[in-house]
């Protein structure tokens, strides 16, 4: 019991988890947890949900808190002793989920749950856990004959090893890059806060200079402020070449991993009966078939691409005749692009962060999700963390329910993974002993507070905090009691991103920008003539920034339904393809972006990156009931749509399908026309 992944209270005890805890824990767990299964799968065991469905849950439960907390702590305070221990874990945490969806006698113990007369009479969200779980055991390949079902586990721990070893190479490739600039010259025009960072980022290496890495708080200012197009270019070939074989290192090469995760792809489809991994993926998606989704890009791709050539042709010539660079270079883009949007809206990203002191804006985010859902956020006292940069917020109901509890891990540093994302560690549950609260995890990498000032966050960094708190909100606000229907384990993937988006839209609301700003030095709120510059430049490069979104839908689509990808050149063929299609902007032939393409390679989005424009088309419907409800010149932050939002997307989880639960929310399917319009290309 000394061992804190056997002993999880309320909260995890971050603090107290070493790296030789991991393996005898996750044993042990995995020893209850087969126990568990192999007694609900026997037979002699009533077919009831008590007896099979909650004795797994029961079981199942200390086992994955445990896992999730070790696979958190890799990604968030990575080193070499925890990396190992959770790679030793790994392949049995694998084995043992490729085991359960290959179990016979639990499938059996589930089709008499369906086929019992007692099925009709239990609610419809336990007879669509029961559903989905059927549908899962047959995707797991569970009716595949013998011989066959040996190779598909294999297929299943091969697959989670490759993906992290891709994973920890993107990692380590990017936590290994620094260029060390001792000539002031060379830092002309980089923000004096991350010149200062990375000074002080040197200095603690022993190094003169300034140190610039390719993390984002560095990489993004940099390219696009920096003065020096050498300095830009340098920067830009290390990041685009990221973990590939035309990078200046060849130790975190992904091309063959990228090859092998491919091969290995293509034969799990095959063996379940699909023409392609695509068609497999799309089993558990709102959208029905490759076709269906490879259409819905094309339309957009038209939509869009004469905006993007529209964009591109303005950021050359603004270069041409305003910087006097007569060819523009991929890496000359952003800087000019930013140079452009200064000129144009007479305002910088730089001077807009001014305005964005981290805490004040955590703290308007808060009142927002108060005002919209109702809730109230208040910080957990002596809760343990895993970083002193953590925060732990109690998110609690009008009447001062506990509805979760929220970590908030916001900065970057060495030894975390790069982008923003949120991660559970345990679903709302209702058993006999009461209700269980869900537990959040909230990560972002921005730049971290300094001794002189706290973390400043673009406007971008905003949106990117609402984006993470909506995907946090749909696990917080679930009140579905059921595991087996909550909203991360059983909402469509390509409806998953609904909420995210969603909250992304009242970053440009005036009345909200006032909740979240006051200068760093003079504390005053974000001017309204400000705000109307921004809200001007708000679809600055929409049309560029919808391709490239579309690019890299369309290679994910395409490269999962090409069953002869044998290696790393076919990739980039199809790649290649995919632009001369949609892409105004081509990277040079050295670029390598599928190697560091995390999101389809190693975050689940495999055949499935489409989801983000999917769900952008919902999002985008949703917040306009929110427009209409206000109407012209009123705030968009009204309780008794936003109590409607909560009811029919939040509250209800993965317990009936996503379509079902727009239409109840919005009382028609969604339409494509708030997206076209908010992203400015409403006469397309």
């Amino acid at each position: 019991m000394t061992n804190p992944l056997l002993n999880i209270g309320e909260l995890q005890d971050f603090a107290a988890i070493r790296p030789e805890h991991v393996e005898p824990a996750i044993d042990t767990l995995l020893a209850r947890a087969r126990a568990a299964i192999e007694k609900a799968a026997d037979p002699a065991t009533p077919a009831t949900w008590e007896a099979v469905i909650d004795a797994i849950d029961d079981a199942g439960e200390p086992l994955w808190r445990a896992w999730s907390a070790v696979g958190h702590l890799n990604a968030v305070v990575n080193t070499p002793e925890l990396r190992a221990a959770y790679n030793a874990a790994l392949p049995k945490v694998t084995e043992f989920s490729t085991w359960v969806g290959l179990h016979e006698g639990l499938y059996r113990q589930y089709k008499r749950l369906r086929e019992d007369a007692g099925f009709a009479a239990l609610s419809p969200t336990r007879q669509r856990i029961i559903e989905l779980a059927l549908r899962d055991f047959r995707l797991s390949g569970v009716e595949l004959p013998q011989p066959q079902r040996e190779r598909f586990a294999e297929l299943s721990e091969e697959q989670a090893a490759v993906s992290q070893k891709f994973s920890e190479n993107v990692l380590d490739a990017t936590d290994g890059y620094a260029l060390y600039v001792e000539d002031d010259t060379e830092l002309a025009g980089i923000p004096d806060d991350v010149i200062a960072a990375g000074r002080a980022a040197a200095q603690a290496d022993g190094k003169p200079g300034c140190k610039l890495t390719l993390q984002a708080p560095c990489y993004i200012p940099v390219m696009q402020y920096a003065h020096s197009g050498e300095l830009r270019a340098r920067l830009y070939k290390a990041y685009g070449t990221r973990a590939s074989d035309t990078a200046q290192s060849p130790d975190y090469d992904n091309s063959g991993l990228i090859e092998r995760l491919l091969t290995l792809r293509a034969e799990e489809a095959g063996m379940l009966g699909f023409a392609h991994f695509a068609e497999q993926q799309l089993q558990t998606r709102m959208a029905e078939s490759p076709a269906q989704v490879l259409d819905f890009l094309c339309d957009l791709a038209a939509r869009a691409k004469a905006y993007a050539v529209r964009d591109l042709d303005e950021v050359r010539a603004f270069a041409r005749d305003e910087l006097g660079l007569q060819e523009l270079h991929p890496w000359d883009v952003a800087y000019v692009s930013e140079r452009l949007r200064t000129k144009r809206y007479d305002y910088s990203e730089d001077e807009v962060k001014r305005y964005f002191p981290q805490p004040r804006v955590v703290a308007g985010l808060f009142d927002v999700v108060q005002a919209l859902f109702g809730v109230r956020m208040a910080h957990a006292r002596d809760a343990s963390v895993w970083h002193k940069d953590v925060e732990v917020i109690r998110v609690e109901d009008a009447d001062g329910a506990l509805a979760g509890h929220l970590y908030l891990d916001l900065f970057a540093r060495t030894g975390k993974q790069g982008g923003a994302w949120v991660d559970l560690d345990r679903n709302r549950r209702r058993t006999a002993r009461g209700l269980q609260t869900p537990v959040v995890f909230l990560t972002c990498n921005f730049t971290p507070p300094s001794a002189e000032q706290p973390s400043l966050l673009t406007h971008d960094d905003v949106i990117t905090l609402f984006h993470e708190m909506g995907h946090a909100l749909h696990a917080l606000l679930s009140e579905v009691d059921e595991p087996g229907a909550s909203p991360f384990g059983s909402v469509e993937w390509d409806a998953i991103e609904l909420p995210s988006q969603f909250m992304e839209n009242f970053c440009w609301e005036y009345d909200v920008l006032q909740r979240l700003s006051a200068h760093v030095q003079t504390g005053e709120a974000l001017p309204r003539e400000l705000h109307g510059r921004m809200l001007a430049a708000r679809n600055f490069q929409s049309g560029l920034g919808t391709v490239r979104q579309i690019e890299f839908a369309l290679f994910d689509m395409l490269l999962h339904q090409n069953k002869d990808v044998a290696n790393i050149g076919a990739v980039m063929q199809i790649l290649r393809s995919v632009r001369d299609e949609v892409a105004v902007l081509v990277p040079p032939d050295w670029h390598r972006s599928p190697h560091s393409f995390s999101h389809i390679f190693a975050g689940g989005y495999g055949a499935g990156y489409y989801s983000y424009k999917w769900a952008e088309v919902l999002s985008a419907d949703a917040f306009a009931a929110f427009e209409e409800a206000a109407g012209a010149g009123h705030t968009r932050l009204l309780p008794e749509v936003g109590a409607r939002f909560r009811k029919e997307i939040l509250a209800v989880g993965g317990s009936r399908c996503a379509l079902d639960s727009f239409v109840a929310f919005r009382g028609r399917k969604p339409d494509i026309a708030a997206l076209l319009r908010h992203s400015g290309m409403a006469e397309a």
